[in-house]
């Protein structure tokens, strides 16, 4: 299908051919008929695209202060790829669209194929020729509003929740400064709520277009504007500002508390400069809001992703009900879009419309743009892609003469920044075909190596025949079942960590395993290869006395909102401290015997991201592991002290390593990705058998969660026997 894209670096907007979406449970899939362009939140996102280094670091200093940490602990090379990664990628636009429903997840039930529906969200109503949008983001479009109108309904939302924060009534004055998609729809719903409008530009022509719906329309001109407002309004001023207007400038607010009557509402909608004066708004004692998009539920994980809504009583206008109401205003004709959208194109011409788009003064009156989709859009289960043998694969001879041909699940920063550079040199083949969540990240994959192709999702690239090895570098709850899949098509899989988030799943996992004893299964316990670790357990031997490991971690704060706090992808614990639970048994070289975890600062103990974790192993070494995230941001992340055997050895941040004070550096710093796939390389072509580490560490992670809620200590023994 078509896709059009924008790079993060240059800015440059193009039409991508990448397979369709798939749905999931939550999800519908939808047939693109219109989607629509609102030229001011999408001229900012293409000049933020557009402008160089600096002004990005300026205009975002909270990535440049995660540039840095993140620097501080992975080091300036690891860095200096992950940001490349970045700046090298594609952006989906658009967010706000129409189509007719096609496939329809098990768990939506508002909506059946077949049905024309608006649709909306930032990367899910694309403008694309299908997209996969979250259930309660599909809003079936009413009689009577047709589908090019409809495609405006999700930016018409962005106006209703602004005026929704107004909370005037019937007879009140509302003033919305600055004219353009938004402003225009703002102004429209306030007038059909009764209110007496006025609008403000500096365009006369956007000025004639608010008259037409029935606003008083000025144009900017200062002191006269504001006598124009208090004589309409009888001296009284506005009873709500809605400033719809965008820009740098702090101008607009610093004018607006004249505008007001006494305590009257501010509601800033656009992207519009806050730096104003304080005193104006404090002697008239004046409420300012900040509209956050289309209403309740944005940014929301629970209602957006697993589709879990308001109850109405409790939050009646949520977005999905907002789009819902613009609908309803469309249909009964209160919404007028007629002179709204001026220009439509066909989505092969969407760089002309952004072309338009990035040119307000070219003098063309551009107030919104579609793009259309015409009859050649594929069907969902159409490619245009080379055709593949999907029979599931038999089993494997020969894999010490050919190369290994890998198919990669997940393109995500740390796949293509540290994970794909790797594999020429330690065996593999090509790449031949790359699938994520994100096709646009995977066809950007595809289009940097030169080869492969974008598979449409992971059964594709899994039952493949023409793949040896299948990569898994997803969130984590996909981990197991995406391993099961690859295990019973005779794969060999390298999965990133966790390997499983809870017992059902490694259980599965195991017997799936079992089945397929030609498969070899490795997980990205990296460290355990580094120089460091590996000399450190050379130094200590396998004979002797115990041996006592203590492990630091300063892991840094994660936001609330990161996925990691989201307790289906198993909490920190499963997710990473399960690393150092495998560089310790790495050094001490003894199974691990009994785990106990205990954490804090989490409401949820699984999600808990202060840990102290204890293990013992069976020939009676003791590893303490602390996992810390409220320290200084400059502290090296990892530290390993190790005592015992009359020696003393001690690895800072993969970065140096000290055997009986005799200290060595490591730069850049090791961490043993480049070693870990050479020797799962070498593991496929010797037909190596899946090695212990692989079961006892991720269970060793699965069991700690255990512990964590009961506060027991854990024996790994029971468990293990899954394995054997």
């Amino acid at each position: 299908m078509k896709q059009v894209v924008q790079g993060v670096s240059g800015g440059s907007v193009r039409v991508i051919d990448v397979p369709p979406p798939s749905a999931d449970a939550n999800e519908v899939l939808v047939k693109t008929l219109f989607s629509a362009i609102s030229p001011g939140t999408e001229r900012a996102v293409t000049q933020l695209a557009q402008s160089s280094y600096l002004q990005k670091a300026k205009a975002r200093p909270d990535l440049v202060k995660q540039v840095i940490a993140k620097a501080k602990s992975d080091g300036p090379m690891a860095t200096l790829s992950t940001v490349k990664s970045r700046l090298a990628s594609d952006l989906p636009l658009g967010y706000s669209a129409c189509g007719i429903v096609q496939i329809v997840g098990e768990t939506v039930s508002h909506i059946k194929p077949g049905d024309l529906v608006a649709t909306g969200g930032a990367g899910a109503a694309n403008h694309a020729e299908f997209q996969a949008v979250p259930g309660l983001l599909c809003v079936k479009v009413p009689e009577g509003v047709e589908p090019q109108e409809a495609s405006l309904a999700t930016i018409g939302a962005i106006a209703m929740h602004g005026f929704r924060l107004t909370e005037v009534g019937p007879g009140a004055v509302v003033v919305v400064i600055g004219l353009g998609l938004i402003g225009q729809l703002s102004a429209q719903i306030a007038i059909a709520s009764g209110a007496r409008v006025v609008g403000i530009d500096v365009d006369q022509k956007r000025v004639d277009l608010v008259s037409k719906w029935g606003a008083l329309g000025l144009l900017e001109s200062g002191k006269e504007t504001t006598d124009a407002i208090l004589s309409f309004s009888r001296g009284i001023g506005a009873d709500a500002v809605m400033l719809t207007a965008g820009g740098k400038s702090n101008s607009t607010i610093r004018r607006t508390p004249e505008l007001c009557r006494d305590r009257a509402t501010v509601v800033v909608v656009g992207d519009v400069s806050l730096d104003g004066e304080r005193t104006p708004f404090y002697m008239k004692e004046l409420t300012m809001k900040v509209a956050r998009s289309y209403g309740p539920g944005r940014y929301e994980r629970s209602y957006e992703q697993w589709g879990v809504d308001y109850p109405p009583g409790y939050v009646r206008w949520s977005e999905g009900r907002n789009i819902e109401a613009v609908l309803d205003l469309q249909a009964s004709k209160k919404i007028d879009l007629n002179g709204v959208i001026t220009h439509n194109f066909d989505i092969a011409s969407a760089p002309e419309a952004y072309a338009l788009v990035d040119s307000p003064g070219s003098g063309e009156n551009v107030m919104s743009i579609t793009l259309s989709y015409g009859s050649g859009a594929l069907e969902p289960n159409q490619e245009k892609h080379s055709p593949i043998n999907l029979k599931t694969a038999q089993p494997r001879s020969g894999s010490a003469k050919k190369k290994l041909t890998v198919g990669l699940i997940g393109s995500g920063a740390y796949a293509v920044s540290t994970l794909v550079p790797k594999l020429k040199d330690a065996g593999f083949g090509e790449i031949t075909a790359v699938t994520s969540s994100s096709l646009i990240s995977a066809n950007r994959l595809v289009e940097r190596l030169g080869s492969g192709r974008v598979a449409k999702d992971a059964n594709e690239i899994i039952h493949d025949e023409d793949i040896d090895v299948v990569i898994v570098a997803t969130p984590h709850e996909s981990h197991a079942a995406l391993v099961i899949k690859a295990l019973d098509a005779k794969k060999h899989i390298w999965c990133e960590k966790p390997l499983a988030l809870n017992l059902v799943d490694f259980k599965a996992i195991t017997d799936a395993g079992q089945k397929s004893p030609e498969s070899l299964l490795w997980v990205g316990f990296n460290r355990r290869f580094s120089h460091p670790v590996q000399e450190m357990s050379d130094f200590f031997g396998t004979h002797g006395s115990q041996l006592v490991v203590t492990y630091r971690v300063s892991a840094g704060q994660i936001p609330s909102t990161h996925w990691y706090n989201d307790r289906t992808q198993g909490g920190r614990l499963i997710g990473e401290v399960c690393h150092f639970i495998d560089t310790s048994q790495a050094i001490v070289k003894s199974p691990i015997q009994n785990i106990t975890a205990s954490g804090s600062s989490s409401n949820e103990r699984v999600l808990a991201d202060n840990l102290g974790v204890v293990l013992t192993f069976e020939d009676g070494s003791v590893a303490s592991i602390t996992y810390a995230t409220g320290g200084s941001p400059i502290t090296p992340k990892e530290r390993v002290e190790v005592l015992g055997r009359g020696k003393t050895g001690l690895i800072d941040d993969f970065r140096s390593i000290e055997l009986n004070e005799k200290r060595k550096a490591f730069r850049p710093q090791d961490k043993g990705q480049d070693k870990a796939l050479a020797a799962f390389a070498n593991a496929i072509r010797s037909e190596s058998e899946t090695p212990k580490w692989v079961f006892e560490s991720s269970i060793a992670a699965i069991l700690g969660a255990e512990s964590l809620l009961s506060g027991n200590s854990i024996s790994l023994q029971e468990y293990l026997r899954f394995s054997k």
